[in-house]
């Protein structure tokens, strides 16, 4: 994976960045989005503050990643639980003949 320099544009200032050649897409893709909720939070509350706005599109963000994190937990513990019943059920068969 070669490194990249690029730039971003958030809400007027260029962030300089090097980064791997695969993730390039992502980021800007990932300013973009940015960009877009922070226009959107000031044309919607009347933040004229750029750090206000930043804000709220991470507090936005994280809240959306911690709600995918607990999901993520509820299945893998409910996979767990399935997996063992399976491995019990499977331990029940085999040890019968």
């Amino acid at each position: 994976m070669a490194e990249v320099s690029t730039t971003v544009t958030i809400l007027d200032r260029n962030y300089k960045l090097r980064i791997s050649s695969d993730e390039e897409a992502n980021l800007v893709k990932a300013a973009e989005l940015i960009e877009t909720q922070a226009k959107n939070y000031g044309k919607l509350y009347a933040y004229q503050d750029r750090q206000d706005l930043l804000a709220m599109v991470a507090l936005t963000q994280i809240t959306q990643l911690v709600k995918i994190q607990n999901t993520l937990k509820a299945k893998d513990s409910e996979l767990e639980t399935r997996l063992k019943a399976i491995d019990n059920a499977l331990d029940t068969i085999l040890h019968r003949t």
